[in-house]
């Protein structure tokens, strides 16, 4: 280094100080922004292998970006001369918070990491008929399904009345925390109707005979 600065003229020895720091920082957001573009475009190629939906791509985008985002700041923030221990007290900071936050919201994260497993596991698929159990001998929600969201399945009731039609919104996690009975491609067998005990007989009672029931002498009197 001392040699190139030797062969180099003055005055762009005085802007070394300058052109240095800047050619890494240019650097960092070239090597930022292909990492971004290839991580994107490995996202699509899984997404459309596994067919998963562009609701769930957007956070999925969202969290690459802003992570090569801030690791990207990092680094310029210590090539510009700012102190390893003052970014390490700030990434400290923003991480006790950013738990803090994942622990408030962990029912909805939770929800959206079980939306995740569904896309790609595919313990069921939309149109099949599913029934969630807490147990396997005990009956529980039970139709077809026609939405799966980053939040909730929502199935088709099928115990729902002639005529009207009732959804069910189960959460993500839910399904992963239940014993769930699928039937493909074609409807549960209907619930047999419980049977009933039969009744005795009643016993015929005769019916009393009326006064005009009587039969009538046509004898004459002595």
């Amino acid at each position: 280094m001392q040699l190139l600065k030797a062969r180099l003229p003055e005055w762009v020895q005085d802007w070394l100080e300058v052109i240095i720091p800047g050619s890494q920082i240019l650097l960092i957001l070239v090597v930022a922004w292909l990492l971004q573009r290839t991580l994107r475009r490995l996202v699509r190629r899984a997404s459309a292998h596994y067919q998963l939906p562009d609701e769930l791509l957007v956070p999925i985008n969202g969290l690459i970006r802003w992570l090569i985002i801030a690791s990207a700041l990092l680094l310029v923030l210590e090539r510009m001369g700012v102190s390893a221990t003052v970014l390490w007290t700030a990434f400290t900071g923003f991480a006790t918070v950013g738990a803090v936050a994942f622990f408030a919201a962990w029912s909805v994260l939770s929800n959206l990491f079980c939306a995740l497993l569904i896309f790609t596991v595919r313990p069921f698929r939309i149109g099949d008929y599913i029934e969630v159990l807490d147990t396997a001998d005990k009956p529980g929600a039970k139709g077809r399904v026609v939405d799966i969201n980053l939040l909730y399945t929502t199935l088709e009731d099928h115990g729902a009345a002639v005529g009207h039609t009732a959804w069910l919104q189960i959460p993500n996690a839910l399904i992963f925390q239940r014993v769930v009975r699928r039937f493909q491609h074609y409807p549960p067998p209907a619930e047999a109707a419980p049977p009933t005990e039969p009744t005795a007989p009643v016993p015929a009672v005769a019916a009393p005979l009326q006064p005009s029931a009587l039969p009538v002498s046509t004898a004459p009197v002595p």
